[in-house]
């Protein structure tokens, strides 16, 4: 069936044979998002080891391959957590785990996204594992991105919601403001991210803070953005991944594209 995109994602290429039609069932965001995930495990094969994303779409990823460890459809598979949480996820599943010491090269990550523009570079991290995630995403030799159809964007931050950035907790303020300098043209705020009625700040699996960006317009270059992010003293990463994922698999009322980097 012909996927309908929203008129702005016009993806490089699309394989018919990974087409899918849902549209004779209403279903769920969340519905969508699992669609999404079950599809993206189709692409794990015996033998391999895997990047397990985080968030509520990675988590139905997470679940799909236990439960085809535990019927044997899949075997031998290794599992690289991207988070405490899903590391705590995979241990009660059952699912093997090691890390990027004992496994430097990841045959394929399987990973949720903020937002995905029409070059598929993304914006991750609202859950808090952009570091993580990143470092893992970096090391796969393909990095499945899995959405509904809500996360496409004319441009990054185009969603008017969060671009995340992890800082060192030192002079948190300082490390604002010089970010929000840096896309002033934008019309960028900052917000620390707190946690709770006392508005404590969110601290990451890695003991850093984040900032949270917004942004009026678009932000440019994507790659001279992320330059002059990390060039800042006091930032650890950034939520842009620019370049990274090989395939973006959107579920959307009409169907499930599966959309190939060139």
């Amino acid at each position: 069936m012909a996927i309908a995109y929203p008129q702005f994602f016009k993806p490089k290429k699309v394989e018919p044979s990974l087409m899918v039609s849902v549209s004779s069932v209403n279903l769920s965001q969340d519905e969508l998002k699992k669609v999404a995930a079950y599809k993206a495990v189709e692409f794990v094969e015996s033998g391999m080891v895997v990047g397990l994303g985080t968030g509520s779409t990675a988590k139905h990823a997470v679940d799909k391959i236990a439960e085809l460890l535990h019927t044997g459809k899949l075997k031998n598979i290794i599992g690289i957590p991207t988070s405490k949480i899903t590391h705590e996820q995979a241990v009660s599943l059952g699912i093997p785990l090691s890390d990027l010491n004992k496994h430097p090269i990841v045959d394929l990550s399987i990973d949720g996204a903020d937002e995905v523009d029409q070059e598929m570079n993304l914006v991750k991290g609202r859950g808090g594992s952009l570091l993580r995630e990143k470092m893992v995403e970096a090391a796969s030799k393909k990095f499945i991105v899995i959405v509904d159809e809500s996360k496409l964007v004319n441009y990054l931050g185009g969603s008017g919601l969060a671009m995340p950035v992890e800082i060192v907790p030192f002079c948190w303020e300082f490390t604002l403001k010089r970010l929000e300098m840096l896309f002033i043209e934008a019309g960028c705020v900052g917000k620390l991210r707190t946690v709770g009625e006392d508005g404590e700040a969110y601290v990451t699996d890695n003991g850093n803070y984040i900032i949270d960006l917004y942004f009026k317009k678009d932000m440019g270059d994507l790659k001279a953005a992320s330059d002059a992010i990390l060039r800042l003293a006091g930032v650890v990463e950034h939520g842009m991944f620019i370049d990274m994922a090989t395939t973006v698999i959107v579920a959307g009322k009409l169907g499930v594209s599966v959309t190939n980097k060139e």
